[in-house]
């Protein structure tokens, strides 16, 4: 039995094809990146988050995850900085592949803080992440509520200009 008879009688699943990062909008670049990609990106590492959830406070904590700043993901796709009234204007769309989506803004990604922990995740525990989170996710780590803005399977970030 061929293997598209084997597929055609339900006894084996094709295999899915794997979800990748696309940074796409305003930048000088479009590149689409999966986990093996981002691996040469500088690692950043948490070893323990609390993660908040809007009703009750607590919605558990994620340990040992590694991924690399959302920051420097966009920078390899080459946002233009010559103008920096243009960059006030840009908010950066993070989007999975069921189209759940959070908002960032550039000054919050390159100017505060809090763009140190901004992170696209691709491991836990030193493995890939679980098939119902990954196989790249989106975590902001400094938020007070950080379901809002943990993106499951990550599969866009878009750069948009809001402002004329």
């Amino acid at each position: 039995m061929s293997e598209s008879d084997r597929i055609a009688a339900g006894s084996e699943m094709p295999p899915a094809s794997p979800i990748r990062l696309t940074v796409s909008g305003v930048v000088q670049n479009t590149p689409t990146l999966g986990p093996e990609e981002l691996r040469a990106f500088p690692a950043t590492q948490i070893t323990e988050m609390r993660l908040v959830a809007r009703e009750d406070g607590n919605a558990g904590a994620i340990s040992d995850v590694r991924g690399v700043r959302l920051r420097d993901v966009l920078e390899h796709a080459g946002i233009d900085r010559s103008d920096r009234n243009h960059l006030k204007k840009l908010v950066i769309v993070a989007a999975s592949s069921d189209g759940y989506k959070a908002i960032f803004s550039w000054n919050e990604l390159f100017n505060a803080e809090a763009g140190d922990t901004i992170l696209v995740i691709f491991e836990r525990d030193g493995k890939p992440l679980a098939v119902e989170e990954g196989p790249l996710a989106l975590i902001a780590g400094r938020d007070f509520w950080t379901g809002p803005r943990h993106v499951k399977s990550l599969q866009l970030v878009e750069v948009r200009q809001i402002i004329e």
